[in-house]
């Protein structure tokens, strides 16, 4: 039988797989992809060649103040490797540059002393100012309305620089298309106020605001104006494999460059649908398994495959809880997925519930099939998200039979539901 390795936290769960049901496997071909340099390499490869946009340390000349964009604790984002190496550019162009890392935070909870100890290291961590992007605070701009009809409100430290740049990475994305890029800007340092309107039903149900889809996305349109807006100079950004290493990267311009990484990602991440009656997915482990609420992504590709009133089984640690009070509360006072979804779409723009959009997608994998949840989030919380607690991949399975009435169902994997583009 074919043994399948799934990553959890920062572990792995292995499953032999039934032969006479085992119907395949979705794999992101990144995870068998071989770079020809070491990762420190690739990011020196392309800050030496950035598309779009002259050299960081050109930019940086004559700049005093200026405010580079990280990722926080939600993204695998090596910054060890990318943030030195751009503070090196910057610092080449003006050694006297007052630079500020801001942590892209969006709409999450603050990201802690240690998380960004993890993620930096304790070199930056002693030598560099870092502050918190914080969506609710009263200290923002507003910069106009963007294409959606939304105000465009944003971080006034970022918006005040003199040069504002960016670090990320690329990975499929299940209503923007893709991260990366413009995305450091909206959600990253935005407003709420901003970030609901730019979530709202109306665009989160929108045929092209899909997994690997920019062009006509009114999602990815909002975004792009807002980076423009907010004068984004000059990104790094990589794609990573399973292991968290970088593979690639592109530096420059934050529509052009991030374009040319798209490209490279969605040549290697599509992968050919296989439907099956039970679909086995995650989240890609540590950092994105740590709640429930970034797990809704993982659980998008299985929904891609299953067939209609199938199984899911999701593993993701969830040692963080649900992610999301608002997000919990949806789904544990309203037991009716319909009313639900009637409720967001009559929802006017402006007036988008915070969360909703994970709420809305949620629902929709709700509807198309039962899922079982496995993780370390107390069973009654998975209960109250409309799901069915198991804590094993034999359990889980044992389940699934049970609910579709079948004790010989099909099954398909996909080791890791953020890393690929199910088609």
């Amino acid at each position: 039988m074919p043994v399948v390795s799934f990553p959890y936290g920062k572990e792995t769960l292995s499953w032999a797989v039934p032969d006479e049901r085992f119907r395949g496997e979705m794999v992101s071909r990144l995870h068998s992809y071989q770079a020809k340099k070491s990762q420190e390499a690739l990011v020196d490869e392309a800050l030496a060649n950035p598309i779009g946009a002259p050299p960081l340390y050109v930019m940086a000349e004559g700049k005093k103040s200026v405010v580079l964009l990280a990722s926080d604790h939600t993204r695998p984002v090596p910054s060890k490797i990318i943030v030195p190496r751009m503070l090196a550019e910057i610092r080449k162009g003006n050694p006297n540059a007052e630079i500020t890392i801001l942590i892209a935070t969006g709409c999450h909870r603050e990201t802690t002393k240690t998380e960004l100890e993890d993620k930096f290291g304790p070199e930056i961590i002693r030598n560099e100012k870092i502050i918190l992007h914080d969506c609710d605070s009263p200290d923002m701009v507003n910069l106009g309305k963007l294409p959606s009809g939304g105000d465009l409100i944003l971080n006034k430290l970022a918006i005040e620089a003199d040069l504002l740049v960016a670090e990320g990475f690329i990975e499929p994305h299940f209503f923007a298309g893709f991260s990366g890029g413009r995305k450091s800007v909206l959600p990253g340092i935005a407003s709420r106020k901003t970030v609901v309107y730019n979530h709202n039903a109306e665009f989160i149900a929108h045929p092209k605001a899909r997994t690997g889809v920019l062009d006509g996305n009114p999602i990815h349109i909002d975004m792009i104006h807002a980076a423009r807006v907010a004068a984004l100079a000059f990104i790094c950004n990589v794609v990573i494999n399973a292991e968290k290493e970088v593979i690639y990267a592109v530096a420059g311009d934050c529509d052009i460059a991030h374009r040319q990484g798209t490209d490279f990602l969605a040549s290697k991440c599509g992968v050919k649908v296989i439907p099956a009656d039970i679909v086995i997915s995650t989240n890609g482990g540590y950092p994105l398994d740590q709640n429930i609420y970034q797990a809704v992504k993982g659980m998008t590709a299985a929904e891609a495959a299953v067939k209609k009133d199938g199984v899911i089984i999701m593993l993701a640690k969830s040692n963080d809880g649900h992610g999301a009070p608002e997000f919990y509360k949806t789904f544990a006072e309203e037991k009716n997925l319909d009313r639900m979804l009637d409720t967001f779409m009559k929802t006017p723009k402006e007036n988008t519930r915070i969360d909703q959009w994970q709420s809305q997608i949620f629902a929709r994998v709700l509807k198309h099939a039962r899922v079982i949840y496995i993780s370390e989030a107390p069973d009654q919380m998975v209960q109250d998200l409309h799901m069915i607690p198991a804590h094993s991949i034999p359990d889980a399975v044992k389940m699934a039979e049970k609910i579709l009435g079948n004790s010989q169902p099909s099954i398909a994997v996909v080791p890791d539901g953020v890393a690929v583009m199910v088609l």
